[in-house]
């Protein structure tokens, strides 16, 4: 039976998540670049919403929420056909909760756009996107979410900690490697042409983010409450452990580094917002933070990968954490819903390990294939000539600023 409240939620929910994408990320992303590639960051996101959207009708939600194989769905909600006005979803119009998961399969891809900035190809970003939804978002979402394998198993990941920021984050490192690193990196890179720009949309990321998490709980009750609280303190514990890990060390926090915080704040809180408490999520925020300022040092200083706006560090690390510490800050005794009966704090923490294992060799080996077939059909990587110029003008035929 269709719920009213739950409903309203969710219709709410669903426009929160799709301002994430746009233009929270579009936005976010676009701070970080030349001012020359502005646009074509923001034309990325913007056709990578629309794509999706409608792969997501033809068949990828069939594929992942249809059916009861144990790796793929099936496809009998092609379309949607077969799938009445009054269908329901729990307590939703299953219209309401397909439009709810699709704008995750929306901003799943988009979140790699951070990794390739500058210097891929428009088309190669299209077909690359659209292979990886079939073959890497889909089977995963499916195995979580749509009752598949690690959802038998018992893999506790509430709003996409391995469905979303695990996939997309070691997917785009590879990417960074196989297209290797923008020109001067990593010592003559030019910084971000608008920090404002890239507040502005970290801001629009942490508002949608209460729909990414407290939406995921399905209904307007008690589960939406916490999973919404327990985000905001996570991600405001994070951008505090940013600036003060940037004052100790540089004398100078820096606005970029505090909503990069906020972001990893938030990329590790979401596999356990609908789990844990307020004690826990302060715990996972202080993780979170320390644990991917480190990994950002990691990608770019100590193995000089040119992963430009941290896509692995922020949301694969983050999001990989998050998953292993919800074992953890489930628990009842720590202020969490509990473990499923049976379960033990050491069993479930190997059955999320389980989940990161697979995820992680998945997306790797899947993407790497990918990979090859866009490099093959249209190539990765634009030439010198148009990199050092700017992607706006000589692939979209425009300027972010005309001055």
């Amino acid at each position: 039976m269709i719920d009213a409240g739950d409903t309203a939620w969710l219709i709410t929910a669903t426009a929160l998540v799709l301002f994430m994408t746009l233009p929270g990320l579009a936005l976010f992303y676009g701070g970080l670049v030349r001012a020359e590639n502005v646009l074509s960051v923001l034309m990325q996101c913007f056709t990578i919403a629309c794509l999706m959207s409608v792969l997501w009708l033809v068949a990828a939600y069939s594929l992942t929420f249809s059916g009861d194989g144990a790796w793929i769905g099936d496809l009998k909600k092609v379309l949607l056909l077969g799938v009445p006005r009054d269908a329901v979803s729990g307590s939703i119009p299953e219209t309401v909760f397909f439009m709810f998961q699709m704008t995750f399969a929306i901003i799943t891809p988009a979140l790699m756009v951070g990794a390739f900035v500058e210097r891929m190809r428009f088309g190669a970003v299209i077909l690359f996107c659209a292979l990886w939804l079939f073959l890497v978002y889909v089977p995963v979402a499916h195995w979580v979410w749509g009752g598949g394998w690690l959802a038998e198993r018992g893999v506790m990941d509430f709003a996409g900690g391995l469905v979303v920021h695990l996939t997309a984050g070691v997917s785009a490192l590879l990417l960074a490697i196989v297209l290797g690193p923008r020109m001067g990196f990593p010592g003559d890179v030019r910084p971000p042409h608008a920090p404002w720009m890239t507040m502005a949309g970290a801001c629009m990321l942490w508002v949608g983010w209460f729909g990414f998490n407290a939406g995921s709980a399905l209904t307007a009750g008690a589960d939406a409450g916490m999973a919404m609280t327990v985000t905001h303190i996570s991600a405001a514990t994070a951008t505090l452990v940013w600036i003060v890990i940037e004052a100790v060390k540089f004398g100078k926090p820096s606005l970029v580094g505090a909503v990069t915080g906020a972001i990893a704040g938030l990329a590790s809180i979401t596999p356990a917002s609908g789990y844990v408490g307020p004690g826990g999520a302060l715990v996972i925020g202080l993780a979170g933070g320390t644990i991917c300022y480190l990994a950002v040092m990691l990608v770019k200083h100590r193995f000089k990968i040119d992963d430009s706006l941290d896509v692995l560090a922020v949301h694969g690390v983050g999001g990989g954490l998050g998953i292993l510490l919800t074992a953890v800050f489930a628990a009842a005794a720590l202020g969490g819903v509990g473990l499923a009966e049976g379960q033990t704090m050491g069993s479930q923490a190997v059955t999320q390990l389980i989940g990161v294992v697979a995820v992680l060799i998945w997306s790797v080996v899947v993407s790497f294939i990918i990979i090859k077939v866009v490099q093959a059909i249209v190539g990765l990587r634009v030439s010198a000539e148009l990199e050092e110029q700017g992607l706006d003008i000589n692939v979209h035929g425009e300027r972010g600023y005309n001055m």
